[in-house]
C-alpha cells in the first residue's frame, strides 16, 4: 500500500492487496526467489495492474524514506472496460440447483461478458460465493477445494471462448 502512496483511494483496496500478493507469488513460487528490491517490487506491480486495466505509472522508488519505510511512488489509474460480476448474486440466482446451477450460470455469465470485449473480467465475492454453496459456516477443506474449482473453470471458459485474447480475468 504503501508504494501506491495516497493514490491507493482511486484503487479498489482488495484489488491492489489480491494483485500484490499475486506478485510476492510470482517471485517466490516462480522465479524462486526470498529478496527483491522496493523498485523490482514495484515495478512488477505495475505491470500486472496495467493488465486489468489501469494506466500505472511507477516512478523509481528509490531510498528509504526518513521514517524508514520506501518512498511512495506515484501510480495513476483510469478504469477501461471492465465487466464486473457479483458471484454471490450468481449463487443465490442458482437456486435450489446448488453447484450445477451455479457453473451453468458462470459459464453463460463469461460467455456474455466477452461480447462487449472487456480488458478485464472481473468477479468478486468468492469467499460468499464458496460458503455458501457449500453451505458451510466456517473454512474448511471443502471451501477450499470449490474456491479453486471455481477459480480453474473461470480460466478454462476464458480459453475456451477467447483462446487469444488480451481480457484479464480477476476473481477476489
Amino acid at each position: 500500500m504503501e508504494l501506491v502512496g495516497i493514490h491507493t483511494r482511486l484503487l479498489d483496496r482488495e484489488m491492489l492487496r489480491n494483485a500484490a500478493v499475486g506478485v510476492l507469488h510470482f517471485f517466490r513460487e516462480e522465479l524462486g526467489r526470498d529478496l527483491v528490491t522496493v523498485n523490482e517490487f514495484a515495478q512488477a506491480l505495475a505491470r500486472v495492474l496495467r493488465g486489468f486495466g489501469f494506466s500505472v505509472v511507477v516512478e523509481d522508488a528509490g531510498p528509504a524514506s526518513a521514517n524508514g519505510s520506501p518512498a511512495a511512488a506515484p501510480v495513476t489509474t483510469t478504469s477501461d472496460r471492465v465487466r464486473h460480476t457479483d458471484l454471490c448474486r450468481l449463487a443465490c440466482e442458482a437456486g435450489k440447483s446448488f453447484e450445477l446451477g451455479f457453473f451453468a450460470r458462470l459459464r453463460h455469465e463469461v460467455e456474455t461478458g466477452l461480447e462487449d470485449s472487456p480488458r478485464v473480467l472481473r468477479f468478486t465475492g468468492l469467499r460468499g460465493c464458496v460458503k455458501q454453496l457449500a453451505g458451510a459456516r466456517r473454512w474448511g477443506r471443502r471451501c477450499q477445494c470449490l474456491n479453486d474449482q471455481i477459480a480453474d473453470y473461470l480460466r478454462g471458459c476464458l480459453t475456451e471462448q477467447r483462446p487469444a485474447s488480451d481480457c484479464a480475468l480477476l476473481v477476489s
